[in-house]
């Protein structure tokens, strides 16, 4: 159930875009093998035009190779890879109309700002019949730096080169962006600062863009959809809020911002007389329908999950994996409740990550208020999310 990938999920088109439209890029069954070493393991997935889609996991999970595939710098050793339904085997990088952005941006030192921009343009003309000077102009514009045309690159921060690079992978007009961990090198403010810029230009522009980041909260602030990788392929694909709300997996759940985690055996089962669909403490969706309640053995104690009726209700004796965030955990309330002691807190100023032990594990909590010693914590049936259920 929950352990099976999610590669080719169509969750959340973007408002301006069928879902039923042919991808602007697309990958089908696409593994890249290096000797016995599988980078990438038959990833099946599609980006929408205009849409703004990135592949995020830990070091070693496949996102650069599978960037690096949609450039042309690698061949798959199986599958197929297109653009607009056209499969681009044999294509190279530079016939691909695509721009790319490196982790080090690569700009020449011996050449000015404009002339690093203008580079694309020495083998294509400018889109939109204007001239080369007018198309520098234009981009500088774009990336906020319209007096920049005439410096050194290094005479420019790193969040100046940044802006560079990508105003220069744009020059040609290309028709899919490919960012690789663009701004992994920046301080983390301005990395802030910057990923509102570069959705900005994305938005702006309307390109189809595929972006690779280690940062979960990079990935989530600034995406249409999100591809969660681990070990070469999708865990899950799907617009940031679902991935962070109803994660697919067990990887999903721990790697996308903090999460409590907790597996047991379902010890009973009960119709609700709750509401379904509603909203939990943020404001998130939940499943629709009027949920039944399974009472979860965990560690000697029975929790409650809520269970959306549309959703297979797991029997009494099968196994249970669900997460609660730390957000939607209540000191002194919820109907499922357990006594557990303070380990730590750290001051995130308008909130505290308080790390809790209960039962041989850790809880983590976010709070406004202090917390030392013993505390009762707890959570409602419908703040829980079901991640697997294992049957018996």
């Amino acid at each position: 159930m929950g352990s099976e990938r999610a590669g080719n999920s169509t969750d959340g088109p973007p408002a301006a875009v069928e879902a039923d439209d042919t991808p602007a890029v697309e990958l089908d069954g696409v593994t890249k093998r290096y000797g016995d070493a599988v980078a990438v393991d038959d990833v099946t997935l599609g980006v929408r035009e205009g849409e703004f889609f990135t592949l995020v996991g830990p070091s070693g999970c496949g996102k650069t190779t599978t960037l690096r595939l949609i450039a042309g710098f690698e061949e798959p050793t199986a599958g197929t890879v297109r653009f607009g339904g056209e499969s681009v085997a044999g294509v190279p990088p530079e016939d691909r109309d695509v721009g790319v952005v490196f982790q080090n941006y690569a700009l020449f030192p011996h050449m000015s700002v404009g002339e690093n921009v203008a580079y694309g343009l020495n083998f294509a003309d400018p889109p939109g019949g204007v001239t080369r000077d007018e198309r520098v102009a234009e981009l500088l514009d774009l990336v906020d730096l319209p007096d920049a045309a005439d410096r050194d690159p290094e005479s420019l921060s790193g969040g100046q080169q940044q802006r560079v690079a990508m105003a220069r992978a744009l020059a040609p007009g290309p028709d899919v962006l490919l960012l690789d961990e663009p701004m992994s090198a920046l301080d983390a403010r301005l990395r802030e600062r910057l990923r509102v810029q570069v959705r900005r230009i994305q938005s702006e522009l309307g390109i189809t863009t595929v972006y690779v980041t280690h940062d979960q909260e990079e990935a989530l602030a600034i995406s249409d959809r999100v591809a969660v990788m681990s070990d070469g392929a999708p865990e899950q694909v799907a617009p940031p809020r679902t991935v962070y709300r109803e994660p697919a997996t067990r990887f999903v759940a721990e790697f996308v911002g903090d999460n409590n985690v907790f597996a047991g055996r379902v010890a009973d089962v009960e119709e609700g007389d709750r509401d379904g669909g509603g909203e939990g403490g943020d404001g998130g969706d939940r499943d629709g329908g009027d949920p039944r309640t399974v009472g979860v053995d965990v560690d000697g104690e029975t929790l409650r999950v809520a269970v959306a009726t549309d959703r297979d209700t797991p029997a009494v004796g099968d196994g249970l994996t669900f997460c609660v965030r730390p957000e939607y955990l209540r000191i002194g309330g919820g109907e499922s409740r357990v006594r557990a002691t303070v380990e730590s807190a750290e001051f995130l100023g308008e909130t505290t990550r308080v790390t809790l032990a209960w039962g041989g594990r850790d809880l983590l909590v976010r709070t406004r208020d202090p917390l030392s010693g013993e505390v009762v914590v707890g959570f409602e049936p419908e703040d829980a999310h079901v991640i697997d259920v294992d049957r018996a």
